[in-house]
């Protein structure tokens, strides 16, 4: 599944649905960390506000008290919950980094970036930006809910002249990025040709497919990662780093009607002219980049914003390339550095000025540069992953920069993607090759250290000399060998939450409040319905994509011994497939004649298998409608179709 995701957070947009129960109360920053978070007022420069000016710069309007509903009737997105980031004193329990660029998240409305470019920010994670064209608008990146969406157009069209949308750009193939392209257009309008959507080559591809091989076991880490069911304050969420977090509404996706592939192509977009530059393989697998000479402005989508991004994901996500994106930022100084004088992105608040662009694109540059270079020259000093993190810091100049701080990405996490790129998970340690599964071993080291009350009683000394990292380390020990040993919870939980307080980067805050959370509270529920394969998503899959899912979903302990050979015809997309279970395997090849010895053959159009995967319909009442017609043995059929395991994202993390 994805090399980096929609997940970023389209999964969000059904988290609503989640089962919430009442949480145990947050306990407060202790000495030790208020301690830290003072000393980070002492080593960062909190008195440059410059950011603070960019950000509100251009400012035209916005809706007081900022609330949208989705579809259902509930809240699809909500500012006013974060109306407690306008404080301008620096809680204890938030590292002021970060309580910093939560603050700059928080402004939010319509702003003008030059004549006749607009940017819709802090209505979504993500932002719209509207580009005046001769007779209508061009929309780039329509945010992430077909409400949100809406809602930010009719809020332009108030405050600007209402053309009509003429042109849609995906700048990449992240869920934020694209779905609340409903809001913004007719599907009926783009296939009759009035409304032209842009997008990387592959863009369909990678936007389908991050959402179904691994989208359930990312789903599942992404409540983590984003914080969905934390509750918003001091001691809970605060940001997420790219924004305030992302919407819930609802995610769709029209296939673009154009797609760039090379570096350079020009379009002219009613009397915009664009020329596209190609940067597949950096924040996200399909993605692009623009220049507007009329404007002399460069759109770096999610190359360039005002944090470090992530190598890595901690949703999980394949690994990206460090390297692939310095060159890319560096080509940006390169080829349009002399001749830019706005840069703005898809997330957070534009840059003026040559001098102020150049100085920004080459930070950005050497950040991803210096960890990739660091990482492996401490690699091939024999330094392992974790021992690489430990000692990776930020160079002179690079610092004191903001641009560049972990507030989505960090050192630490980034060091090891790089690492995990070149060299995978293993160490060269035999004794980690083939370590023990986690609740055996966890067993076997509470019974070494003398049993959970020695190691707790010895555990809460460390806390109370402000050791968290070692406590939260040991006391997950304690968990895994006793899951019900609450008391072993509870004492993890206190040492993950004093993290949480404690972390720069949002998403680790988030993953350590969610750790403290479940421990307390245990795993929520969550409903059948929950998952990344929306409609939208699931009719974008190639019948190669479905198949290779399926292939994922079968149950190899199940299928043991077991075979069956299927023609498969789907008439309206005018393909055929011969489908094999063989050796616990599912395979498939795309024939133009069926083979004569099968022993099923399965006739249906891919949107009546569209509507089954959606549940829209039954494969019973298919077959009965006569949509579905199957040759052979029906029974083996339906009994086969047993073995396919359904994923649910509510297993356990923090407890085995």
């Amino acid at each position: 599944m994805s090399r980096m995701n929609i997940l970023k957070v389209s999964l969000l947009s059904i988290l609503m649905t989640i089962t919430i129960y009442a949480a145990d109360q947050p306990k407060p920053a202790t000495s030790f960390t208020k301690e830290k978070n003072e000393q980070v007022l002492k080593e960062l420069p909190f008195n440059n506000m410059q950011d603070f000016e960019d950000a509100k710069r251009g400012f035209i309007d916005t809706i007081p008290n900022l609330v949208i509903k989705n579809k259902a009737g509930t809240e699809a997105w909500d500012m006013t919950k974060f109306d407690f980031v306008n404080n301008k004193e620096i809680p204890s329990t938030v590292n002021p980094s970060l309580w910093r660029i939560a603050q700059l998240n928080n402004i939010n409305g319509l702003f003008k970036v030059t004549d006749k470019v607009y940017q819709i920010r802090g209505f979504d994670i993500s932002n719209m930006t509207i580009i005046e064209g001769n007779t209508g608008l061009i929309i780039i990146d329509p945010l992430l809910a077909e409400e949100i969406a809406k809602t930010a157009l009719d809020f332009y069209y108030e405050n600007r002249p209402k053309k009509p949308v003429k042109a849609i750009i995906y700048t990449h193939s992240h869920g934020d990025h694209y779905g609340g392209v409903r809001g913004v257009a007719d599907e009926k309008d783009v296939k009759s040709g009035k409304v032209k959507i842009y997008a990387p080559e592959f863009f369909l591809q990678e936007a389908a497919s991050e959402n179904v091989y691994a989208g359930t076991a990312m789903s599942r880490r992404a409540i983590y990662q984003y914080g969905a069911l934390l509750p918003k304050g001091v001691d809970g969420q605060v940001d997420a780093g790219l924004g305030k977090t992302g919407s819930l509404g609802n995610t769709g996706l029209i296939a673009p009607t154009d797609l760039i592939s090379k570096t350079g192509e020009k379009k002219i977009i009613d009397g915009i002219e664009i020329e596209f530059i190609m940067a597949p393989g950096t924040e996200a697998p399909a993605e692009m980049l623009l220049y507007f000479p009329q404007f002399k402005m460069l759109n770096t989508a999610e190359d360039a914003t005002h944090t470090l991004h992530n190598l890595y994901t901690l949703r999980g996500a394949q690994v990206r390339n460090a390297v692939v994106w310095w060159k890319t930022l560096d080509l940006l100084l390169a080829d349009y550095g002399d001749k830019t004088e706005i840069v703005i992105a898809q997330h957070h608040w534009p840059k003026w000025g040559k001098e102020n662009i150049s100085n920004y694109l080459v930070k950005q540059r050497d950040i991803y540069k210096y960890i990739h270079d660091q990482t492996l020259r401490l690699a091939n000093e024999g330094y392992t992953m974790n021992e690489i993190a430990e000692v990776m810091s930020y160079p002179k100049g690079l610092d004191d920069e903001w641009s560049i701080r972990g507030y989505y990405g960090s050192l630490s996490h980034n060091s090891k993607a790089v690492y995990q790129r070149y060299l995978g998970w293993y160490d060269s340690n035999p004794a980690n090759l083939n370590p023990l599964p986690p609740m055996e071993s966890s067993k076997r080291y509470v019974e070494f250290m003398g049993g959970s009350k020695a190691v707790i009683k010895k555990a809460k000394e460390y806390y109370n000399r402000g050791e968290y990292r070692w406590v939260a380390e040991v006391m997950n020990k304690v968990v895994f060998a006793e899951p019900d040993n609450q008391e072993a919870k509870n004492l993890a939980a206190d040492a993950l939450e004093q993290l949480g307080y404690q972390a720069e980067d949002p998403t680790w805050r988030n993953e350590y409040l969610m750790g403290a959370y479940e421990l307390r509270n245990g795993t929520p529920k969550v409903p059948d319905t929950f998952g990344t394969n929306t409609p939208d998503t699931v009719k974008a899959m190639t019948m190669d994509m479905y198949l290779d899912y399926l292939g994922i979903r079968l149950n190899g302990d199940k299928a043991n011994g077991k075979n069956l050979s299927l023609n498969w015809e789907l008439p309206d997309i005018k393909e055929k497939y011969t489908v094999n279970l063989e050796n616990s395997v599912l395979t498939y090849r795309k024939v133009n004649s069926f083979t004569k010895n099968a022993e099923i053959t399965l006739t249906m159009d891919k949107t009546v298998l569209d509507a089954i995967q959606t549940k829209e319909t039954t494969l019973d009442k298919e077959i009965s409608s006569g949509k579905v017609k199957i040759s052979g043995d029906v029974n083996k059929l339906k009994e086969y179709l047993g073995l396919f395991d359904s994923f649910t994202p509510d297993f356990n993390i923090v407890t085995p």
